[in-house]
């Protein structure tokens, strides 16, 4: 997999000079350049000088119409989630990458997604001396019962910056997105080993109701066997997050070279838990199911072969757009979006299954640009297949605007409209951008009781007048 990190990094020093020293070269970073997390490494491993004053939430929430700054804060923010209390439709949460701090951030409405308020997650002590932590790659969801689920990675450093160690973490709230308890589980602290990218599914039926699910990828440093390589893992909880079974393979006994990155578990009405991903050693996105509540998995079947790990678009060149899977699922049906193409065009397709994963069918989005960090969400109250994504408009553009399309028949025809009320551009304009990190890997969408929530990483020409960088923008869509 190729990432271009060593262009990344150079570019991230030169990008953030004004806010953090250049990052040092560190022998243990090196079996980490594949990892979704390290260009926030590139920023914070050399100690972290906020842009301005608090940098935690300072900004007061700016007013642009129809679309909301759910994170309204002065840092570098990227790679959104988002999910609906069912419990209470009116609490919203929305979860982020931060770029230039440590931890993690949530934001929570309790007004429909009207205004955010936002919290920092708790991270645990370093693991050594003198040394630190951070958090990336959010994902949130919600209990039948309304209790909040964040997930996330740790990595930890030594006192020089080098990583040494990773693991999962879980965080639950019980109060709406305000406060929240951490649970920490599956430590990697090998060399060239680490966790990438978990998401978060809860079930919220009868065969195990209230069971958090994370999936996520662990990378042991060598892709030559069924023991190395990426290797997609899901752990489980049935008391609210306080405690995580121990992880089992998802991906499963793939005779010779392994790859998986992008996990995402998704139930079915009657439960049946799957979990899609990015196979790049075999060219595929694969989906794998269990009947048992995450203990066993079926045989990984074929969702769609795809032509590349990332494309390199021209709105998101430096960091390149990760192909992966976001899925959901009706009663006669399941549904996963991802993205293919080549470095040139791109497009976000939706592939459908009407016999529990084992065929599928793809169709592609509307649109005519550049299609990236797509996601997918069924509202279970009607059915609709609803899908986000980036979309230039021209093939070769870089400004991007986030788009949604919706399905009200089951999948057989989609239609699709901007939901960004301006577009937004990573392409250009340091410092003002972060180029490292652009809009990340993936964005969020949630949609529930006719209302869809979608969440994006944005920074159009409005948001650099107020002297802001990337921000968490959200909208309230009731087609």
């Amino acid at each position: 997999m190729n990432r271009n990190i060593l262009g990344v990094a150079a570019a991230v020093a030169v990008l953030i000079s004004t806010a953090v020293p250049p990052v040092a070269a560190s022998s243990n970073s090196q079996g980490y350049q594949n990892a979704s997390w390290y260009p926030k490494y590139q920023v914070v491993s050399s100690g972290v000088t906020p842009l301005c004053e608090g940098n935690s939430g300072s900004v007061p929430q700016p007013d642009f119409g129809a679309n909301v700054d759910a994170g309204h804060e002065c840092g570098s923010q990227s790679e959104t989630s988002i999910a609906i209390n069912p419990a209470d439709p009116s609490n919203v949460i929305a979860g982020s990458n931060e770029i230039q701090r440590l931890p993690m951030r949530a934001m929570y409405s309790t007004d429909g997604g009207a205004t955010f308020s936002g919290v920092d997650l708790p991270l645990p002590p370093a693991r050594t001396r003198n040394g630190f932590d951070f958090g990336s790659d959010p994902g949130v969801a919600f209990d039948a019962d309304g209790n909040a689920y964040y997930s996330y990675i740790v990595v930890f450093f030594g006192a020089g910056g080098g990583v040494n160690g990773t693991e999962m973490a879980v965080a639950h709230s019980t109060d709406g997105g305000a406060t929240w308890a951490a649970t920490y589980f599956a430590p990697e602290t090998g060399s060239g080993q680490f966790n990438d990218k978990p998401m978060i599914a809860v079930d919220r039926g009868t065969d195990h109701p209230g069971r958090v699910y994370v999936a996520w990828d662990h990378a042991t440093g060598s892709s030559s066997s069924t023991k190395n390589g990426n290797n997609v893992l899901l752990a489980y909880s049935d008391d609210g997050g306080q405690t995580f079974s121990t992880p089992v393979s998802v991906s499963g006994q793939v005779t010779g070279k392994t790859g998986g990155i992008g996990a995402d578990p998704y139930l079915t009405p009657d439960g049946i838990l799957h979990v899609a991903w990015q196979d790049y050693a075999h060219g595929t996105i694969s989906d794998a199911s269990s009947t048992d509540g995450g203990l066993t998995f079926s045989a990984p079947r074929v969702i769609s072969s795809v032509g590349a790990f990332q494309f390199d678009i021209a709105a998101q060149s430096s960091r390149g757009a990760l192909v992966y899977p976001a899925c959901g699922a009706t009663s006669s049906a399941l549904f996963c979006a991802y993205m293919d193409g080549s470095n040139a065009a791109t497009s976000v397709y939706v592939a459908k299954s009407t016999d529990g994963g084992s065929t599928w069918t793809s169709t592609a989005m509307p649109g005519s640009g550049d299609q990236f960090n797509q996601w997918l969400a069924v509202d279970p109250s009607d059915g609709s297949v609803n899908v986000a994504y980036y979309d230039t408009g021209i093939h070769g553009a870089t400004p991007a605007t986030y788009t949604l399309a919706r399905s009200t028949d089951g999948g057989a025809t989609y239609s699709a409209a901007a939901v960004a009320t301006a577009p937004t551009d990573e392409s250009c304009c340091a410092p003002s951008v972060d180029l490292g990190n652009q809009y990340g890997d993936y964005e969020g969408l949630a949609a529930l009781d006719g209302v869809v929530r979608p969440v994006w990483t944005d920074r159009r020409d409005s948001v650099i007048a107020l002297g802001l960088r990337e921000e968490v923008f959200t909208a309230t869509i009731q087609p």
